[in-house]
């Protein structure tokens, strides 16, 4: 008997249209969890508001990242989905499902359900648990799979950001860069609101979080706290580089309000420069595979804004997208 292994992205547009791009947005924003306000709230910000002025911008930002066969994080998705076969063997059924638009959960557990598996793993590829993405993604696997007259047996991983096969395919593209020619060292992880961060630390009973020095080591209460897992990735990259401690800065990017997770990597990067940083390395350990905030964001617009306070340049390291260490890091990451 088979068993079947899920991986699951964020997701992307079918095409960088307004249109494409509009659907994406209006499914993404309206997830509860995205936006955690009331549903009269959130429908009315995200449809009347959000979506019909920011899906003509972001269509532009999507062209800009776009190859000739298609979206980066679905093809490198395509890529690491089918090299993940090939390293399991016909034992094992591997699908490839995003939790906005296409490759749907709903159609890759169809797949999946149609080869009567003994049983289910489970892996968003979210390295660092949040609700907004990890949280959602496992609500919508778990919501399909209610409706199944047999339910397999299930194995569902919630976060990997600690762990050392994770850590080492890191490692490897770290190491293509010589550490030492850089001024600085960021690690630039998705912003939050401020908000989910209290709310996950309630969740676990444990204090309100001060998003100070409750998340410099991982505990019973954090252990689900998405700031508190960014900076432990950050400290064991760090570690194996032996990267001094002030030669590098955890931040957070793509924040939409003054009430996201600071600090704020654009305001770091362009303050770095005026400081006269002239190189500085990037890392976006949040991100598994290269995609707007990585490609567009962080290689483009941060290093617009280095350039413009007096830096030279920002480079950014490389996601894992489908590179071997990686392939093998989700077998492990998976089967254990």
């Amino acid at each position: 008997m088979k068993e079947a292994v899920l991986i699951i992205n964020l997701g992307t547009p079918d095409a960088p249209t307004a249109s494409k791009v509009g659907k994406y947005l209006t499914q993404f924003l309206n997830d509860k969890r995205v936006i955690d306000i009331s549903a009269a709230g959130r429908f009315m910000l995200v449809n009347m508001v959000i979506v019909p002025f920011r899906k003509y911008k972001s269509a532009k930002l999507y062209s800009n990242i776009w190859t000739k066969e298609g979206s980066p994080l679905l093809l490198n998705g395509i890529q690491l989905k089918e090299k993940l076969q090939l390293q399991l063997g016909d034992k094992y059924i591997v699908e490839l499902a995003m939790r906005y638009q296409q490759p749907s959960i709903e159609s890759a557990l169809e797949k999946i359900r149609q080869q009567r598996p003994s049983k289910i793993h489970v892996l968003p590829l979210y390295p660092q648990y949040a609700s907004s993405s990890t949280g959602s993604t496992l609500e919508e696997v778990l919501t399909q799979i209610s409706s199944w007259e047999v339910i397999p047996n299930l194995n569902v991983i919630s976060k990997f950001y600690d762990h050392p096969k994770f850590i080492e395919a890191l490692l490897v593209e770290a190491k293509k860069h010589n550490i030492n020619e850089y001024d600085h060292v960021i690690f630039s992880y998705h912003g939050l609101p401020e908000r989910q961060i209290k709310k996950a630390s309630a969740h676990y009973g444990g204090n309100t979080c001060q998003m100070g020095s409750c998340c410099n080591s991982i505990t019973k209460n954090n252990q689900f706290c998405y700031r508190a897992n960014c900076f432990e990735t950050t400290r064991q990259v760090v570690s194996a580089l032996n990267i001094p401690s002030d030669k590098h800065t955890t931040t957070f990017q793509s924040r939409l309000d003054d009430k996201w997770l600071k600090p704020y990597s654009d305001k770091i990067i362009a303050d770095l420069a005026k400081k006269g940083a002239k190189k500085i390395l990037v890392f976006s350990p949040a991100f598994v595979a290269d995609c707007l905030e990585t490609i567009y964001e962080i290689g483009t617009e941060y290093n617009e804004i280095f350039k413009e306070h007096g830096g030279e340049k920002v480079t950014l390291v490389n996601s894992l997208n489908a590179g071997e260490t990686w392939v093998k890091a989700v077998e492990e990451i998976v089967l254990g």
